[in-house]
């Protein structure tokens, strides 16, 4: 009995760290998987593909028979549709829209890398070697796989825009945010404070803009 338990504690363990391992490694892509999605040109035509975005390269990719590879022809892509999310290019850049009413709330998804390099003497690493490392990700299409190697260190990140006016603003902080409604100072305060609005809770931010734009 006892040793069933262990079997099953052990293959517990597994599972967790295999899952754990798993996430660590797709962290560079938005989604999990690549999914049905639709690319709309702007002529109307709507094209499907197994979609995809890579945070790391700042691309949307598609898989066709096993190959991956990113969207070129940027400029005739005027939408893309991905698991009941709307992708749009502003400024070059692949921004997903969060929130649209008088106030547009866009995020743009990133990903830092890491690589700590292989070990030199005396316990420490290679910087050069991991920047030789670091740069045959990108010249061996590494990149576009959905693991990268267990010594890489990926950091997803999210940067906001906000369209207002007519104008797309970049804030990186609720404080920056701020600024661009100073003429609704008192309100965008007392709303922050009652519903601890965080840069990092997305939600919240939604929260906040939808409150704005009917205020």
């Amino acid at each position: 009995m006892k040793r069933m338990f262990f079997l099953l504690i052990l293959s517990l363990l597994f599972f967790s760290c295999y899952s754990q391992d798993k996430k660590q490694n797709i962290t560079h892509y938005l989604f999990p998987e690549f999914t049905k999605g639709v690319v709309l040109m702007k002529t109307g035509v709507k094209n499907d593909a197994l979609l995809n975005y890579n945070a790391l390269t700042e691309e949307m990719i598609f898989e066709n028979n096993g190959v991956k590879l990113a969207l070129t022809l940027l400029e005739h892509i005027d939408t893309i549709f991905v698991k009941d999310r709307k992708f749009f290019l502003l400024n070059g850049k692949f921004l997903e829209l969060l929130y649209h009413s008088k106030y547009d709330l866009y995020a743009e998804h990133k990903c830092s890398i890491k690589d700590p390099g292989k070990p030199s003497g005396y316990g420490g690493s290679s910087q050069t070697s991991a920047t030789s490392t670091y740069s045959s990700y990108y010249s061996g299409g590494k990149v576009y796989d959905m693991k990268l190697p267990e010594s890489v260190e990926t950091k997803p990140f999210t940067i906001y825009w906000l369209k207002k006016d007519g104008l797309l603003i970049k804030f990186i902080s609720i404080r920056q945010l701020s600024k661009s409604f100073e003429e609704k100072s008192s309100q965008f305060k007392a709303y922050v404070k009652e519903k601890d609005v965080r840069y990092d809770d997305q939600e919240s931010l939604i929260g906040l803009i939808r409150f704005l734009s009917s205020n």
